[in-house]
């Protein structure tokens, strides 16, 4: 699989002809992050303009299945399970979704805008040592750098990417998991051979958009 990040939390996963796509930014948003391309499956965690932009996954007769709340879901042979949490934007709750899914036989989990390290028993069971965690670090209304730290290993997974960050908040969150010489890749490319032996390691994506 190849993972490409736009920055916030726009993520593309693609394997073979299939792609996915997580929080892209909408056109709405006024952080200035744009791409647009045709997905099979769009995931959206929370109903916010920096993260719901669906519009930007349709290119020609190419319409994503989109997924945007809590649930069980079955595209395309690919089994995801959303379960809910907490965010808190600009003073507002929201419902963040945290997604987890399997492709290529490689466990992933997506935890989104993330506010709040108190989560249900049913995440905890849903998350249940990934080969690869999506956190946010960049904390002002998401998981501060420390406590996404913190956060990200009691889950142990294989492989950490870090999103929604400045570099401030990227060299804190390295520090704090003991990683300040991580990789910093313009994608990533990944089989689960590749996995092996990992345990925390974190890989820093930079960002196309």
């Amino acid at each position: 699989m190849i993972i490409t990040y736009f920055g916030k939390q726009f993520f593309k996963i693609q394997k073979g002809e299939m792609v996915l796509a997580f929080n892209p930014v909408s056109k709405s948003s006024k952080i200035g992050v744009s791409a647009h391309f045709g997905a099979d499956i769009g995931l959206v965690t929370t109903n916010h303009p920096d993260y719901n932009g669906l519009e930007q996954l349709e290119h020609g007769e190419r319409v994503p299945f989109s997924i945007s709340g809590p649930g069980d879901y079955e595209v395309k042979e690919i089994f995801i399970k959303g379960v809910i949490s907490n965010s808190l934007l600009e003073g507002k709750k929201y419902i963040n979704t945290i997604y987890s899914l399997s492709l290529d036989n490689i466990n992933i989990v997506f935890l989104g805008a993330l506010s709040d390290v108190e989560i249900s028993k049913e995440a905890h069971e849903a998350i249940n040592s990934p080969d690869i965690l999506f956190i946010p670090v960049g904390g002002k209304d998401l998981l501060d750098a420390k406590t996404a730290a913190k956060l990200a290993l009691s889950f142990e997974p294989k492989l950490i990417i870090p999103m929604d960050y400045d570099s401030t908040s990227l060299k804190a969150f390295l520090k704090e998991a003991g990683e300040e010489k991580a990789e910093v890749v313009d994608k990533l490319t990944l089989k689960l051979k590749d996995l092996e032996n990992k345990e925390g390691e974190v890989v820093v994506l930079s960002a196309l958009g």
